[in-house]
């Protein structure tokens, strides 16, 4: 369980790295240590605030909305800074977690991330340059890491038995292809002589991420109906069982939004609010039972909890299933499902709250305590 901890092991037999001249000795030391064992997944912290941001800004709630876009930039570039330097500095367990059953699908973060952020800029500042970019990006990320890290767990020679190797994060594969797609969608205005082979491209995403999940879930359902289970098992991650169809549902509307710029697309409508419905029902579906899991975790086993960078990818589906319920509701013209939104905009965000005291009280027990004690 070291691997879904986010601390890394050294791989084989070798010792760990050491750290480059410029990271050595008091704060530096304690910033290489950061960069070292940084969870690849930790990009989930840009998913959860950007997409608790946008449905603040949904339901009237800008000022929050703002403070929390300009955080999220902060912690994007930060992260972005942190993930060149491990891989520069400390490529041996960079690529030691790209090969890894648990850790290698956390790298899909960063995609989903950066999309997540160029959704967040288009919702609350209007700004579709930068979005733009941040899509391109996430393109090229997202072919490079999906062909990178799949083919590397099919031709890796050991591999860990289905219990071990599978969880609920590898769902993450399918929010950040998803991710691609909607904001692929809501960039359309800016590719105005090429908003057909846009959508088109947006139409192929959401359909490959739909099919994903169909695959995925069917071994994640198996493995913890037909494996043991214990507490330490049910890491937050399995909470993208629902997100992954809450975002499933977000690319949905933003389809049939944009149904009248492409006939193609206006041809499939019956189609497309068919399995956006689908989508959502089977997101809702996931809520109960994961909260019954979660008391049987915490209260009935009494599994402690403490700060995880793996709870940003619980975060997240909460604030996503408020902003793809409000777009439904939009979108199916069934205000009624409005209520569902107003009660949980304020869950995901206080989950928001919780998780990032969370991780400032680890920074300060991993950084200023450690440097108080070195004094």
């Amino acid at each position: 369980m070291k691997e879904l901890r986010g601390e890394v092991a050294a791989p084989g037999t070798q010792a760990p790295a050491t750290p480059p001249a410029m990271f050595r000795g008091g704060a530096p030391s304690a910033l290489a240590r950061a960069v070292q064992t940084l969870h690849p997944a930790y990009f989930a912290m840009v998913m959860a605030t950007g997409i608790v941001a946008v449905s603040l800004d949904l339901l009237g709630m800008t000022t929050p909305a703002k403070a929390l876009t300009w955080l999220n930039v902060a912690a994007f570039a930060v992260l972005c800074l942190m993930t060149v330097a491990r891989a520069m500095f400390f490529p041996r367990e960079m690529f030691s977690d790209l090969i890894d059953h648990n850790r290698s699908v956390g790298f899909f973060t960063l995609v989903a991330g950066t999309c997540v952020l160029g959704t967040q800029l288009i919702v609350i500042f209007e700004d579709y340059g930068a979005a733009s970019i941040l899509w391109f990006v996430a393109i090229a990320l997202w072919f490079g890491i999906t062909y990178t890290v799949f083919t590397s767990l099919t031709v890796k020679p050991n591999k860990p038995l289905l219990p071990d190797g599978i969880n609920g994060g590898w769902l993450v594969a399918v929010v950040a292809t998803q991710a691609v797609s909607n904001l692929g969608g809501m960039l359309v205005p800016v590719f105005k002589t090429h908003a057909e082979l846009v959508l088109f491209f947006s139409l192929v995403m959401w359909l490959a991420g739909g099919m994903l999940y169909v695959w995925m879930i069917s071994i994640i359902f198996y493995r913890y109906t037909f494996f043991g289970f214990s507490p330490a098992d049910l890491m937050p991650p399995y909470w993208i069982n629902m997100g992954a169809m809450a975002i499933s549902t977000l690319a949905g509307t933003t389809l049939i939004g944009n149904a009248p710029r492409w006939r193609y697309l206006e041809q499939l409508l019956p189609f497309l609010h068919g399995f956006t419905i689908f989508f959502w029902a089977t997101a809702t579906w996931w809520i109960p039972m994961l909260v019954s899991l979660g008391v049987w975790r915490h209260i009935y086993r009494r599994f402690a909890i403490r700060y995880d960078p793996l709870y940003w990818g619980m975060v997240f589906p909460l604030g996503m299933y408020t902003t793809c319920t409000f777009r439904l509701a939009r979108a199916t013209g069934m205000g009624e499902l409005l209520i569902i939104v107003h009660f949980f905009v304020y869950v995901a965000f206080i989950a928001w709250l919780t998780t990032f005291a969370g991780l400032l009280h680890a920074l300060w027990n991993g950084v200023f305590k450690r440097q108080g004690a070195l004094a």
